[in-house]
């Protein structure tokens, strides 16, 4: 069964801000900062939660029901890299981005 087309377009809408918000962050706020905020598990987990953000949106898009599976996935990716955010300055909207992005695939993911 579909998910209401209202909540897909929620969740989409949320993953799209998450893809920006850690790609953004990353590329501007993380490099200049330097420091923690590019060590390699941090920054990676931020490039991994911008993809599969992407990619669940797509798969969504898509109307493909695999989407179900990514979004699991995202979810998962989305609430560590906000645990990693919370550690450092100046990412509080990543963090808050990744969290509210969480929730919406994990509805999906049900």
């Amino acid at each position: 069964m579909n998910a209401p087309a209202k909540e897909m377009q929620l969740c989409i809408d949320a993953c799209l801000r998450c893809y920006q918000s850690c790609l953004g962050m990353a590329m501007n706020h993380c490099l200049e900062a330097g420091g923690p905020h590019v060590a390699p598990p941090h920054f990676r987990l931020m490039m991994a939660c911008a993809e599969i953000c992407r990619t669940a949106a797509h798969f969504m898009l898509c109307n493909v029901p695999h989407h179900r599976h990514v979004c699991a996935d995202c979810a998962a990716i989305c609430r560590q890299c906000a645990d990693s955010c919370d550690g450092l300055d100046g990412m509080d909207q990543c963090a808050a981005d990744c969290r509210s992005c969480a929730d919406a695939c994990e509805r999906m993911a049900a």
